[in-house]
């Protein structure tokens, strides 16, 4: 490796330390890997996937039977009775913004339990207002259960608010927060607390960086219905596009309607191209998802070893691919995204810098030197620039690869002197 990479010594020794304490961490995300493959092997088995699904469909895409053969299999895979998975959700939050209208009318009470959410809805809720047509305009009240002080669910006041709530929301990963992403065993915990004090609420899960880091999903614990992209976790690095939603059939069926329009739903909407990668990005993203939580590991092992504090640690039990780092200042923060950056396959010779970037409402500084644009299950790195300045990295098709850029981010601190 350091044939091809020039790495100062000091670089070097703190990566073969970081090698050797996350060898065994490896090992057990080496065996929740091989489950996750066996189980997403077995559902394209029985559901007989063959090549004439690839083929995809135009126009209206009518009686296009890979369409309906891949939500089989990627709602057989998550552990739901039904999904959605098109190409034509152009983001996480698009798919998200898809659920909550799909399930939401007016007068209804979305609660987020978790915290606010991630910034980019907060103008499809309409905590931010832009005139954008957002769920507020459209009659839609909105409550939230903050965290507790050490970042987990207030399980109490959960139960206090729930009555009330048509849609109770969950956010899994941690976003731009330092608080933990949240474990099958926690989520099935609120929903659990959901369900108890009003039986009729949906429970969605923000499920996005989440897929396939541990042996079971939300849906397969209670939760209604599940969303996320498939250029993150469950389209493996091969999908180019596109998001899911999975869960309780008649909620698919109402967001599906949203997607399309009432009376079509899920009968029509032509695949184009797509079908194959959106197939081979399921097939492979057990094994991707686990290299980017090794590159994961890896950057907590190595960043500690100097001195900064991360979340989780590099031995801690992940329940999404982001690892966050607190870097503690502006210089440092874009020194690494511009180390991240050098050790990209696309665009290395590219220098990030922070910009105003839509949906957020400060400056955000992104490392993706990605094959599909924001893909964020390939090595990258963002963060708003704002206090504490960290750093939230994700991705890594090949742990090989992403140790290097890894490493690179710590080159870059220190050839700035700022390490």
């Amino acid at each position: 490796m350091y044939e091809f990479f020039d790495l100062d010594p000091r670089v070097r020794q703190a990566g073969e330390r970081a090698m050797g304490v996350c060898r065994p961490v490896f090992e057990k995300m080496d065996t929740v890997r091989d489950y996750n493959q066996a189980k997403v092997l077995r559902a394209f088995a029985d559901n007989h996937v063959s090549e004439s699904h690839f083929m995809g469909s135009t126009g209206y895409g009518y009686g296009d039977r890979g369409r309906e053969t891949l939500d089989a299999v990627f709602a057989q895979a998550v552990g739901a009775p039904d999904a959605l998975v098109r190409h034509n959700f152009v983001s996480g939050t698009h798919a998200l913004t898809v659920a909550l209208f799909g399930v939401l009318r007016p007068g209804d009470t979305l609660l987020a339990v978790t915290g606010a959410p991630y910034d980019t809805l907060e103008e499809v809720i309409g905590i931010r207002e832009t005139g954008g047509g957002s769920l507020r305009e459209f009659g839609v009240l909105y409550d939230q259960v903050d965290l507790t002080e050490d970042g987990a669910p207030d399980l109490a006041g959960i139960a206090a608010k729930a009555a009330g709530a048509k849609v109770a929301y969950i956010q899994r990963s941690r976003g731009y927060s330092l608080r933990p992403s949240l474990s099958i065993d926690t989520l099935e915990a609120i929903i659990r607390t959901v369900k108890q004090a009003n039986p009729d609420a949906v429970v969605m899960v923000d499920n996005c960086y989440g897929e396939f880091v541990e042996r079971k999903e939300p849906t397969q614990v209670g939760a209604d219905l599940i969303v996320g992209s498939l250029i993150k976790n469950p389209g493996g690095g091969i999908a180019q596009t596109g998001g899911y939603i999975a869960g309780r059939k008649d909620l698919v069926e109402r967001c599906a309607y949203r997607l399309t329009s009432p009376g079509t739903g899920k009968e029509v909407g032509c695949t184009l191209h797509e079908s194959k990668p959106m197939f081979m990005g399921l097939f492979f993203a057990p094994n991707v998802v686990s290299e980017a939580l090794k590159t994961a590991a890896f950057a907590a092992a190595l960043f500690d070893g100097f001195g900064y504090p991360v979340y989780p640690a590099f031995d801690e039990p992940r329940t999404d691919i982001i690892q966050a780092i607190r870097l503690g200042t502006p210089e440092k923060l874009v020194a690494f995204c511009q180390g991240i950056q050098k050790g990209s396959p696309v665009d290395a010779f590219v220098s990030p810098e922070p910009w105003d970037m839509p949906g957020y409402d400060s400056q955000v500084i992104m490392a993706a030197g990605a094959f599909t644009s924001g893909a964020s299950i390939e090595l990258s790195a963002d963060a708003p620039l704002r206090a504490p300045y960290a750093a939230w990295m994700q991705g890594g098709l090949t742990f090989a690869s992403g140790r290097i850029g890894v490493l690179l981010a710590a080159q870059s601190m220190l050839e700035q002197g700022i390490l």
